[in-house]
């Protein structure tokens, strides 16, 4: 199966589960590891060593101190790179893994053992960078060679769309990758591997249509599953036949999404959430084999238009290097350009300050990226050119006029890529002009740069 993805040009990636076991607490039963050296396999409490240390919200946590459980992490990871071929892991709760006594610590025996590898350290690796222990928090602590799960990413981009203010200068650094996480240590903007859902928590549907979990179902009491969501019902929760909610929801969608494919960093997709799927508000589902959980692959028109959507916003990215850079963007002016790479505005044109930034009824702002601002170079050592780009998003309940950008030597038009209130919508615009934005939404607009006009002409 690797070999036939490999073949149709999809890496694989393997998701795997190094931090606990099968067997639960003291109270669970022993299917394996107990049995076979319950001291060596698992993380015993040394005053009373009947009991396990719990870190991962499963009864018992692996014991990666131990050099025999180090091997036999290392034997499963190389089996799965050479004989199975696959690109790359994403470790469950890497942060268990990264545990020396008690502490996260970046210099860990996991780590070091992974690093001096010859075949493991070449391959992809991805942290879900948390577990449920004390300190287990460790989004941007990863050491280099590792990209993470950015669960910033997802918590400030949930809370900005969903209205109230209070994150302008997270979603300034999220949406242009997150280097206030990945730079100094050397690591790269696609180091943070965006998402706004995951198989964990709500699907995206549902995150814009309930304010809270129901997880009755489960048989937990509705006790399982995170609780703070971010999330907002968009004036009703659950089924509603309200219009002007429906209305609504479906451009929170798009907002969400085309935010998350429009940022810097490695965008990561829930599958399913590009048609629509829904768990009835569910957000833990893992126990649920039945209708709550599968997908529903029958498309309505409503969904057929998202999956149209999402497609054509991976296409929009693909095409434009200017929205998956290699390199953090340095915020300087562009050489015999009156322009830097990145410029920030509010919806008058002016440029943010500080003031702006730090200003908690912030809800809207304009991104320019400089097509010949990218800072790289191609195969052929050429540099790598695009079209000036500017998103801006309006997560306000107002209406706003936002003006189009001047920077540069540019006097050509704006012209409209994607607005997320009409998927059909054309727009075309001088600098210096506005463009109008309803309340939550957001558009991208583009211009070619002179470079790219030029070689774009037909031959004389």
């Amino acid at each position: 199966m690797v070999k036939r993805l490999h073949r149709a040009g999809i890496e694989v990636i393997l998701d795997v589960v190094y931090n606990h076991t099968a067997e639960g607490n003291h109270l669970g039963p022993t299917l394996s590891f107990k049995g076979i050296d319950n001291p060596t396999y698992h993380r015993l409490v040394p005053d009373d060593p009947r009991f396990y240390f719990d870190y991962t919200g499963t009864g018992n946590s692996l014991n990666v101190r131990h050099p025999q459980t180090l091997q036999l992490i290392m034997d499963s990871l190389r089996y799965w790179v050479l004989d199975m071929h696959v690109d790359g892991f994403r470790f469950d709760l890497a942060a268990t893994l990264a545990r020396g006594l008690h502490e996260v610590n970046q210099l860990s025996s996991f780590f070091t053992i992974i690093h001096q590898d010859p075949v493991l350290s070449q391959v992809k690796l991805i942290a879900e960078p948390w577990d449920v222990g004390e300190g287990g928090y460790q989004v941007g602590n990863f050491p280099v060679r590792w990209t993470e799960w950015n669960g910033k990413y997802r918590d400030s981009i949930r809370s900005f769309w969903k209205g109230g203010g209070g994150v302008a200068a997270d979603i300034g650094f999220r949406l242009s990758g997150s280097s206030d996480l990945y730079e100094s240590d050397g690591r790269r903007p696609y180091s943070s591997i965006n998402f706004v859902t995951a198989h964990d928590g709500f699907t995206l549907a549902d995150l814009v249509s309930y304010d809270h979990k129901h997880n009755e179902a489960n048989g937990e009491g509705n006790q399982d599953g995170e609780s703070e969501n971010h999330s907002w019902n968009c004036g009703a929760e659950g089924d509603t036949d309200d219009p002007s909610v429906l209305a609504l929801r479906r451009r929170q969608k798009r907002n969400l999404l085309a935010t998350l494919l429009l940022s810097q960093g490695t965008p990561m997709i829930a599958g399913g959430d590009e048609i629509g799927r829904t768990q009835r508000g569910n957000n833990n589902a893992y126990c649920q084999d039945n209708e709550l959980s599968w997908y529903d692959w029958e498309l309505d028109d409503e969904r057929r238009a998202f999956l149209e959507l999402t497609s054509r916003l991976i296409r929009i990215r693909k095409e434009h290097p200017g929205l998956h850079r290699a390199k953090f963007f340095k915020g300087r002016k562009i050489r015999g350009v009156d322009a830097r790479d990145i410029t920030w505005t509010r919806h008058d044109g002016g440029e943010m300050s500080d003031r702006d930034w730090e200003n908690p009824g912030t809800e809207s702002l304009g991104m320019f990226l400089a097509g010949r601002g990218i800072d790289d170079t191609d195969e052929e050592g050429e540099p790598i050119v695009d079209d000036d780009l500017f998103l801006v998003l309006n997560a306000s309940g107002v209406a706003l006029d936002f003006v189009l950008p001047a920077f540069g030597d540019e006097v050509a038009p704006w012209e409209l890529v994607i607005d997320t209130c009409d998927d059909g919508a054309s727009e075309r615009a001088l600098p210096g002009r506005t463009t109008h934005l309803e309340s939550r939404s957001m558009k991208l607009f583009g211009r070619p740069s002179p470079a790219l006009r030029a070689s774009r002409l037909p031959p004389p």
